[in-house]
């Protein structure tokens, strides 16, 4: 008989759900882009629950994980959104060393050994480099942060965004804007202004390949180019980049399974 696992990975920004069968094929997978301490959680499920067609009681065992994991009450238990990764990862890309997830309000980067994390670096201090640094620029060049990579492409003078403050850097791409810079080059700007800031939180850790990109911000091919650059490493990435943590938490729940 299969054995299926979900994994929830209650993010700042969004809800992310991975239904796994015998910790090998994804089965069903929703997301909403609200998270923790929101209806995220509640709006998600329901969602995975009609993708599969299967109750949270059918399921053998549900691992939460996230910045919201402690909230999810119907998880048997919880785990860190840097094992979830780093295991996440591991499933997608069986070579990798090295994952940067640049999420909704923070940036981790992972050393990874044979799908374990053996060390990380964090930046949970400052907005800077996360997806919150791109909403709030995209609001203030009033453009959707879905075309911030395609407009980025369009670049054609290298504009520098030196203010690594959230605030400060609006001002400044407010300033370009009043200068008639053109969008595209401030766009092109601020993927390398996130890449110059990630990449040294990267270099504290140490970067080797494979490089793996996860969060949502991977989405954005502007700035997973501009980390390669920084980074001198090609950066891969996967389809479902933004269910990375609850892949780990699935596969996580899995073994779990296994061992009962």
């Amino acid at each position: 008989m299969a054995i299926i696992t979900m994994g929830i990975d209650v993010g700042s920004t969004a809800s992310k759900c991975i239904v796994l069968k015998d910790g090998k094929e994804i089965i069903g997978k929703a997301l909403t882009d609200v998270g923790a301490g929101t209806s995220g959680p509640e709006r998600v499920v329901r969602s995975i629950v009609e993708t599969t067609g299967m109750q949270l009681e059918e399921m053998d065992y549900i691992l939460a994980t996230g910045y919201g994991r402690n909230s999810f009450e119907q998880a048997q238990s919880q785990m860190s959104e840097l094992s979830c990764h780093a295991r996440g990862a591991y499933f997608l890309f069986p070579e990798v060393h090295t994952v940067i997830d640049i999420g909704g309000q923070d940036v981790k980067v992972l050393q990874i050994e044979n799908g374990a994390m053996i060390n990380f670096q964090m930046n949970d201090k400052c907005a800077a480099g996360t997806g919150r640094f791109l909403d709030v620029m995209a609001r203030v060049l009033e453009v959707k942060v879905s075309d911030l990579a395609m407009l980025g492409s369009h670049s054609t003078k290298k504009i520098g965004i030196s203010s690594t403050c959230t605030v400060f850097a609006e001002s400044e791409v407010i300033s370009q804007l009043a200068q008639g810079t053109d969008k595209c080059d401030i766009i092109n700007g601020i993927h390398h202004s996130i890449s110059h800031r990630v990449a040294g939180l990267a270099h504290r850790v140490g970067v080797r390949d494979q490089v793996v990109m996860t969060g949502g911000v991977a989405q954005n091919s502007g700035v997973v180019q501009a980390l390669e650059e920084e980074l001198g490493h090609k950066v891969y990435t996967s389809p479902i980049t933004q269910y990375v943590g609850a892949l780990g938490a699935a596969l996580f729940a899995y073994q779990k399974c296994v061992k009962k």
